[in-house]
């Protein structure tokens, strides 16, 4: 019988210029033959299908999808007896200037500014032991990385420790491949997060500020130009120049070329765009700037973005929450710096947990509030009359949602707030918790720049009483 016909397709691909279903491009006669037929054999394959597949394999395969945290990072370091570890019982430079209220759990009490907290905590867990001995501010690292050698102000190489949403997204990825893995909203300064370090300026946080501007193509490329099929291979040696010209991708490695699909992407365009959200819910969130960011938050968690971490602050120095005094500029005291910052705080975490359960979102979506380290016991440190200095020998904690046990209090101080008193909380055991939601294997390494490899867990454990 005669040999059969060879099969057409009716339609082209994205390769056809090439001429590859010539007979040069079916047998291999020349290097060009086999870059032809290479080429020819990738053009079903877009970015977001590569990048897809990239995801599938660098996450655990038992792993569930669509995990998400969204960090809510008190930057400077809020004061946990004024907040969550309340003393009524001690002296007023103790105690401070603020009431006590009771909350949904038997027992617990908080400030009276966190009303709304109060009203909800049996769908928080509040932890009053944590333990942040090493941890600094301007860079906040250590809790951000749960490395103790994480303190750039007296480790020159403080700075490498990658951030927990750094080892998410190298780990596990984004939820969708048209979205960044890790994004920080906000930032007010480079030293208020933690970034790459060691696994490469291409597990940085994909930086949320200036809206407006993320989706500005370089040079004189149009969406129209990007998306056209046919002229991409022509296209590429120009974009990478522009792109280079113009600073906006260090390097146009696989990452760089995610980066790239993502800011010309629809869905990340859309996932940034507020005006495209029901008014009704904006409303809900109010015209805070923070709260606001919590709505965007949520918006790039529902279309698949894994770690989201929002600087809470005003300002680019030590952060909003750093309380030292009203005679120490920018920061107030308690009362004149903390005081207003605890109603919006409030109803941003409050109105951010029930719009993920109505969204479907909150049993994946691990909420955690947290500074760098708590604030003295006693009021008036640095000749103030109601500041607090640092003290990073304790703080408090809320978490919420993630498929956890809630509605419990870990953890207690000593009377006066100064120590922990029970349930030490570390830095590597809540880095553990977030490793374990995400399904990254919590003896995962990474290698530093001589080769050697480090842990991404060092001294820690998922915290027991939340599984």
């Amino acid at each position: 019988m005669p040999p059969e016909a060879p099969r057409r397709h009716s339609h082209g691909h994205a390769f056809t210029f090439l001429n590859a279903r010539d007979r040069e491009g079916l047998t291999v006669f020349s290097r060009r033959s086999v870059l032809k037929a290479g080429l020819a054999g990738l053009a079903g394959l877009t970015f977001p299908a590569l990048l897809r597949l990239r995801a599938e394999r660098a996450t655990d395969a038992g792993a569930k999808r669509n995990k998400a945290v969204i960090l809510l990072w008190m930057t400077g370091g809020p004061s946990h007896i004024d907040t969550w570890d309340v003393k009524p019982d001690m002296p007023y430079e103790i105690r401070g200037p603020f009431k006590d209220i009771r909350t949904k759990l038997p027992g617990v009490h908080v400030c009276e500014y966190l009303p709304k907290q109060a009203a909800m905590m049996d769908k928080f867990t509040l932890i009053r032991s944590v333990d942040c001995r090493e941890s600094n501010h301007e860079p906040n690292q250590v809790m951000q990385t749960a490395n103790l050698a994480a303190e750039p102000r007296v480790n020159p190489r403080g700075h490498l420790y990658p951030a927990i949403g750094s080892v998410v997204a190298k780990l596990r990825g984004p939820n969708h491949p048209g979205m960044p893995p890790y994004v920080v909203l906000n930032m007010k300064s480079k030293s208020h997060v933690a970034w790459g370090g060691y696994l490469g300026k291409q597990f940085d946080p994909f930086l949320g500020n200036n809206v407006e501007k993320l989706f500005q193509l370089p040079g004189a490329l149009t969406m129209d130009r990007v998306h056209s099929r046919r002229t991409l291979a022509q296209q590429m040696d120009t974009l990478r120049a522009e792109v280079d010209a113009t600073g906006q991708m260090e390097a146009m490695d696989r990452f760089a070329q995610q980066a790239f699909d993502i800011v010309a992407g629809a869905r990340a365009q859309a996932a940034f765009d507020l005006s495209r959200e029901p008014a009704k819910i904006v409303e809900r969130y109010g015209e805070h700037d923070w709260c606001r960011q919590a709505l965007l938050a949520r918006r790039l968690v529902e279309s698949g973005v894994s770690f989201v971490t929002i600087d809470l602050s005003h300002h680019s120095a030590s952060g909003t929450w750093d309380t030292h005094g009203d005679n120490i500029p920018p920061y107030g005291g308690i009362w004149s710096g903390l005081r207003p910052l605890l109603p919006v705080f409030d109803h941003l975490t409050t109105t951010l947990v029930s719009d993920l359960a109505d969204h479907g979102l909150l049993d994946d979506t691990l909420v955690i509030a947290m500074g760098e380290f708590g604030r003295t016991p006693k009021l008036g440190t640095q000749g103030s009359t109601d500041g607090r200095d640092h003290w990073p020998v304790v703080s408090s904690m809320l978490l919420a949602g993630g498929g956890f046990r809630h509605g419990q209090l870990i953890g207690a101080t000593t009377r006066d707030g100064g120590e922990i008193a029970e349930r030490p909380v570390t830095p590597g055991d809540i880095a553990a918790t977030i490793y374990r939601h995400f399904g990254v294997p919590l003896d995962a390494t990474y290698l530093d720049h001589q080769g050697r490899p480090l842990r991404i867990v060092e001294n820690g454990e998922p915290i027991r009483e939340l599984i």
